[in-house]
C-alpha cells in the first residue's frame, strides 16, 4: 500500500495545490472585486492601496492564481505563507494565544499549506513542470545538432 501511495503524491501534491491555490485566490478576488460576498462577507471591496488589508489582497489574488497553475510555485508560495504569518501575527495573534480563539484559523492554515508547497514544488498537474521539460527538451535537442563531426 505505501507503493501506491507513493507512487500517487505528486497528483496528490498537484490536486493539493490547485485547491489551496484556489481558495486563496478567492479571498483576494473577495476584498479587490466584491464578488464571492465580498471582503469581510460584506460585499463590498478594500479600498485600493490601504495597509495591510489591500496589500494582502493583492498577495492572495496573484499568489493564489500563480500557486493554483503551478507557474512560480515556490516564490508565490513564500511570499503567500509570509504574508499569512503577518496576518496572523499582527492581526489575529493578539486578540488571544490560539487560532481558536483569535479567529486566525485560515491565516494559520494558508500559512502551513504555502510553506509545505515552498519545499516540495507544484507536484503533478503544474505549469512549472511543463516548461521545465519542455526546456529539458530544447537542451537535448540544440546538444544533438552540435555533436562534432568525426574526421
Amino acid at each position: 500500500m505505501s507503493g501506491r501511495l507513493d507512487n500517487a503524491q505528486p497528483y496528490a501534491l498537484g490536486l493539493f495545490r490547485i485547491v489551496v491555490g484556489l481558495l486563496f485566490a478567492c479571498h483576494g478576488a473577495a476584498s479587490l472585486f466584491g464578488v464571492l460576498g465580498g471582503a469581510g462577507g460584506t460585499g463590498g471591496t478594500i479600498d485600493s492601496g490601504t495597509w495591510p488589508g489591500w496589500y494582502a489582497a493583492v498577495i492572495q489574488l496573484v499568489g493564489g492564481t500563480l500557486v493554483l497553475l503551478g507557474l512560480g510555485t515556490r516564490a508565490a508560495a513564500i511570499v503567500s505563507s509570509g504574508s499569512m504569518a503577518y496576518a496572523y501575527f499582527k492581526v489575529h495573534q493578539p486578540g488571544a494565544l490560539w487560532p481558536m480563539e483569535n479567529g486566525g484559523e485560515a491565516a494559520a492554515m494558508f500559512c502551513w499549506a504555502f510553506l509545505l508547497l515552498a519545499f516540495t514544488g507544484s507536484g503533478a498537474f503544474g505549469l512549472d513542470r511543463l516548461l521545465a521539460r519542455r526546456g529539458a527538451e530544447r537542451e537535448e535537442t540544440a546538444a544533438e545538432r552540435q555533436t562534432p563531426v568525426a574526421a
